[in-house]
């Protein structure tokens, strides 16, 4: 495959913005060729910071989705990519793929952060196999492992591990959602059936019935079924416990009841169908006991004595599907921006600036503007990924297994993953704009990619919930600090507090700013520029966001359950604003954290400009919220734009660079566009207009011959 030099050049890099640059205009020429042996991207240096701390698993995992037998079919009916990805899953069990899931005692190596890395990878290969890969371990398997006891483990996970027990995680319900804790589905306790007493699970009503279950509908031989422990008359809240659905032939057991989901928007590897049961019963040890068990008598016991703490206890041990999820869908972006990026640098069209030649997509302001944000945002959440999976590995491994350090990688997977699913959708969508009519063909992968990754906006947790999650958290933590204040000192804080912000929404809190970058815009774009500006602006918004709705809500307290419910309501919408505020510092912060990791200059200078652009996005996208509330001038304001439109041209000869550290392989691409045939014919129209310029044969266009006719004309006058 060949590219053209001009396109992709780098320009030499530097930490901070020029004087020169910054009083300069915009470029409205072709790209400037850089002098030869300017600083650049080092490809390989930022792919290995890329990879994170599982850099090897990463690699083979790579290997493996490159392997055409693991690929998504074009052309197969539901039946036959079902049957498909049942294969692959075979595969990936014979080759061990999720042992390092595994605790010791079951002849793993306890390294979680390591089988997510890994699985994360699968979603290049064929987004199916990655998600049904994630319900039979990550899921089923991992519900045994987190919630039942040495003796459930040995018993269940060997099975489940080698698929020869392949299994549904039974937890949603059609009327519940992710209102997980108002399960419908029931869990009662018999002391007198079976050896030492029995469970009796039962769904009582059609709204109860457990809904959109991964291998539900053909393939599951038992499901993890959360359902309400009812035991001597008393309701303990969700339980989780192992109920078989299907004998060795696949049939269905007495009592269990199962429907096909059916063809759905994507993802149609997945045999998704839902479950029911009535009145079936298993053995009392099969509730998945850790956070609760029941002796014969029926007597129930649990080490977390708060039933609120226990579900949610319970519940968090199963965050790993949130972070598996954020992690795929950044490779996702990637993989697209990769098609969209290499296409665009190949792709030629119009004559305005060459006669000769037609302009390549990538030098228009509006295909940077279109696709290098978005390159920033993944590059933002990748980094900010790794630390979230090292997070979950430190409370996964034991090292750091802690109710606070639960709680907080609690709140980051639900920070990162609707912001992270969000942003593959867009760029999914993006790119296959970018491409025209090329990107709608099914061969170059962006619309069947878009289609599978539709439903990661919506399970594992919707989105808007898990946002709803985190600015409780943050609302939380807020109140928690009012806490240390002293009576008479809370209505002076909030006084003070009310005072800040009643000045923010006034012009005299702008003036001093205003009138310090009065005819320097210079000074304006560099202060914008420098991360300490950045960082200011963002953990502000964050603050004050959070800040504002307590204020607001500060009355709640003093209500009945249902009016502070309502009022909460009220303000829904700024709590959601809050948490995305907070996602978008989080994200910077990594940023910037693997930034400083970088040794070689060059490459941090080109992500330091990747990170810029990024970060004055984020403030350019709710201007007017830093406008009205006095944070930024009316005259910095103005120059944001300006500093995006230099920031992307900046970067546009680094962008092969850029999307080449992605590590995107040839056997994950698989799209004709990204993989030298735009290439191969822009190179064969090439030739043919030159041999015809050479052979003086071309013919002449009406539009020249009558150009001529008028010169003549105005040369014999």
């Amino acid at each position: 495959m060949t590219t053209d030099s001009r396109t992709h050049t780098p320009t030499a890099p530097r930490s901070a913005a020029s004087a020169d640059e910054a009083a300069s205009p915009t470029p409205t020429g072709p790209i400037p060729v850089p002098p030869g042996g300017a600083p650049r991207l080092d490809v390989e240096l930022v792919s290995e910071a890329l990879l994170g701390r599982w850099a090897e698993t990463r690699r083979d995992a790579r290997e493996r989705a490159a392997r055409p037998e693991m690929h998504r079919p074009l052309d197969a009916s539901v039946a036959e990519h079902r049957e498909r990805v049942f294969g692959q899953l075979q595969t990936l069990a014979e080759e061990q793929v999720s042992l390092p899931m595994l605790p010791e005692h079951l002849g793993g190596p306890n390294d979680n952060g390591a089988n997510v890395a890994g699985f994360e990878e699968l979603v290049v290969a064929d987004p199916s196999l990655q998600i049904k890969a994630g319900v039979q371990w990550g899921l089923f398997t991992s519900a045994i492992v987190q919630l039942g006891d040495e003796e459930q483990q040995k018993a269940w996970v060997p099975s489940a591990m080698s698929l020869e027990t392949p299994g549904a995680f039974a937890m949603t319900e059609i009327g519940h959602g992710s209102d997980v804790q108002s399960l419908a589905t029931t869990a009662t306790f018999d002391p007198e059936g079976g050896k030492d007493g029995e469970w009796v699970i039962h769904t009582p009503f059609r709204a109860a019935w457990k809904d959109y279950l991964g291998n539900a509908a053909i393939h599951a031989r038992a499901a993890t079924v959360f359902a309400r422990l009812i035991t001597n008359g008393v309701d303990h809240g969700v339980h989780c416990f192992y109920v078989p659905v299907r004998d060795a032939e696949g049939n269905l057991l007495p009592g269990v009841a199962s429907e096909d989901d059916g063809e759905k928007g994507g993802l149609n590897g997945i045999d998704n169908g839902r479950l029911a049961f009535d009145h079936v019963r298993v053995p009392r040890r099969n509730l998945l006991n850790r956070y609760g068990d029941v002796a014969p008598d029926g007597t129930y016991s649990s080490p977390i004595e708060s039933p609120g703490r226990r579900f949610f206890t319970m519940i968090g041990t199963l965050v790993q599907g949130r972070v598996s999820l954020d992690g795929s869908a950044i490779r996702a972006s990637q993989l697209a921006l990769h098609i969209a990026i290499t296409y665009a640098t190949q792709r030629r069209q119009f004559t305005a600036a060459d006669p000769t030649r037609e302009t390549v997509l990538m030098d228009y302001q509006a295909h940077l503007h279109r696709l290098l944000p978005k390159l920033a945002a993944t590059y933002a959440g990748a980094f900010a990924h790794e630390q979230l999976l090292q997070a979950f590995d430190d409370v996964f491994s034991g090292r750091e297994d802690t109710p606070e350090a639960r709680e907080d990688l609690e709140t980051l997977a639900a920070t990162l993953k609707p912001t992270s699913t969000r942003l593959a959708l867009d760029t999914i969508q993006e790119c296959r704009e970018a491409c025209g009519g090329s990107g709608f063909m099914a061969e170059n992968q962006l619309v069947g990619l878009h289609q599978d990754l539709d439903v990661y906006a919506t399970f594992e947790g919707d989105n808007t919930i898990l946002l709803q999650l985190v600015a409780k958290r943050l609302l939380s933590d807020y109140t928690s600090e009012l806490k240390n204040v002293d009576r008479a000192g809370i209505g002076r804080f909030i006084a003070q507090r009310a005072e800040v912000l009643a000045k923010r929404h006034t012009p005299w809190a702008r003036l001093g700013q205003s009138v310090a970058d009065r005819g320097n815009a210079r000074r304006a774009f560099d202060s914008m520029r420098q991360a300490e500006f950045q960082e200011e602006m963002l953990a502000d918004r964050a603050r004050i966001k959070v800040e504002e709705v307590a204020l607001a809500l500060r009355g709640a307290a003093r209500m009945s359950p249902a009016d502070a419910a309502a009022e909460v309501n009220k303000h829904q919408v700024e709590m959601l604003d809050a948490a995305r505020a907070h996602a978008d510092l989080v994200r910077w912060r990594a940023f910037t954290a693997g930034i400083e990791t970088l040794e070689e200059e060059g490459s941090k200078a080109v992500l330091t400009d990747v990170r810029d652009l990024f970060g004055l996005t984020a403030i350019n996208d709710d201007l007017a919220w830093f406008l009205l509330s006095g944070m930024i001038s009316t005259q910095r304001g103005r120059q944001i734009e300006g500093d995006l439109r230099r920031l992307l041209w900046r970067l546009r000869p680094h962008v092969l660079d850029l999307v080449a550290a992605f590590d995107i392989r040839p056997g994950h691409v698989r799209a004709p566009i990204a993989l030298g045939g735009e290439q191969q014919r822009q190179d064969e129209a090439a030739a043919y207009f030159r041999a015809q310029r050479a052979r003086n044969d071309a013919p002449v266009s009406e539009k020249a011959l009558r150009d001529r006719a008028k010169k003549a004309a105005r040369a014999r006058r």
